[in-house]
């Protein structure tokens, strides 16, 4: 573990940083996590991502969050908590636990692993609750507001220019009084 970095309560959701995607897991205590993963016992976190990418299933399983996150950085991310209360710590690891060793459903959009720790931490009645995560609804958002504003300019100038006629002072006549 890096210096600084906080230790993981019971409950809490795990972010592992690999180098193309994230992976997630909750902690449970003791040192374990429970994550979904491909039911293959020896494959590799990128090799169990393609797994269940490909059968769209996945396996609960409690691991150590040393084995699961091997060589890559990880830290404590409970990133709804700004808007939504999570469920009572005994409760959210109760839960987690009366699923480890079942089959779940695994689609990279709609129910993925984050999904299924979200849905663990803050009770959520089905694993694609989140169906679009908080990054990609700010890049809908942030693009929506730069064409937006691209538009709003436009129409701006398009206004103005009508408003203002010709501008220039070939073909004027001047009227003194």
């Amino acid at each position: 573990m890096k210096l600084g970095k906080r230790y993981p309560n019971p409950g809490d959701m795990i972010k592992i940083k690999m180098l193309l995607f994230h992976h997630w897991a909750l902690y449970v205590g003791g040192g374990y996590v429970v994550p979904v993963t491909s039911a293959d016992e020896k494959a590799t976190l990128l090799r169990a991502s393609t797994v269940t990418t490909l059968t769209r299933k996945a396996k609960v399983k409690k691991e150590l969050l040393k084995e699961v996150a091997r060589r890559y950085d990880w830290n404590v991310n409970n990133n709804y908590d700004w808007y939504r209360v999570p469920l009572p710590v005994e409760e959210i690891v109760r839960h987690a636990e009366s699923w480890i060793g079942k089959e779940v459903p695994y689609d990279m959009l709609r129910s993925n692993c984050r999904h299924f720790v979200t849905m663990l931490r803050y009770g959520k009645g089905s694993l694609s609750s989140f169906t679009f995560p908080l990054q990609v609804t700010k890049a809908v958002a942030g693009t929506t507001a730069v064409v937006g504003g691209m538009m709003l300019v436009g129409l701006a100038t398009l206004v103005v220019n009508g408003f203002s006629g010709d501008t220039s002072k070939k073909g004027r006549k001047k009227y003194y009084h």
